[in-house]
This record gives structure tokens, sequence and C-alpha cells, in this order.
């Protein structure tokens, strides 16, 4: 498998095991769901695995303190999630709605997830390029 497959395929089950963590912990949380149900869709896979195409970003920016690291990750991720997000709307298989949260655009993105997308992009470089 090529390198780029190979991180395609590592950033897209990464996201999805995150995203199932992440909806599995809410369900508890918000729905007192003891059995942490999760959900996802798999538009997600190939949503995450854009992720992969970070590696040069990753690379340019190796050695920069963590604060401007996550900071630019945090950006890409959202720029991401709303291109993927409105292309899924205007087709109507977008698998998540945000428009009943305070802090979202257009339904799409949330910037209350800022700090989660900060996270997750240092945990996509270190998977990446390892450590910085």
């Amino acid at each position: 498998m090529s390198h780029k497959l190979n991180n395609f395929m590592k950033c897209g089950l990464m996201g999805w095991g995150l995203e199932c963590f992440w909806t599995g912990c809410d369900s508890l949380c918000h729905k007192k769901d003891k059995q942490l149900k999760c959900a996802t869709s798999i538009w997600m896979f190939p949503i995450y695995g854009m992720a992969s195409l970070m590696e040069p970003l990753c690379q340019a920016i190796k050695g920069k303190p963590v604060m401007l690291r996550g900071s630019i990750y945090t950006a890409a991720i959202f720029l991401t999630e709303f291109s993927a997000g409105s292309l899924l709307k205007k087709k109507g298989c977008c698998p998540w709605d945000y428009s009943g949260a305070k802090a979202s655009y257009k339904g799409i993105i949330r910037f209350d997830y800022a700090p989660v997308w900060f996270v997750v992009g240092l945990l996509y470089e270190k998977m990446l390029v390892g450590s910085p």
C-alpha cells in the first residue's frame, strides 16, 4: 500500500474511532445511556481520511510552538468540515446538523468544538509525522 493511501486509511480509521468515542460519551452524559451507543456515518471516513493531506503542513510547521500548530490545525479542520458539510448538505446527505447549537455557523460547524479540533489536529500530526 502506498504511503499516501496508508495515511488516508489511518486518518479515516482514527477519526471514526474518535467520533465513536465522542458520541458514545455524549450518549452517557446527555442521554444517560449506559450502553455508550455511538453514531457515525460512512461519509465520515473519507472526511477524516482527508486529514492525511495535512502531512506537508505538519512538516512545514514542525518545531513551531504547540499553540500555533494546534491553532492552524483547528482552522484547517473547520475549513474542511465547512466545505464537506456544505457539499453534503446541498446533496441532502450531511450526517450532522448543529443548527440547534448556539455556537454553530449555518448548522455545519460549531465554534465551541475548537478545543476538540485543536487536540485532534495534534493527534493527526503525531500520527502523520511523529514528534515535532
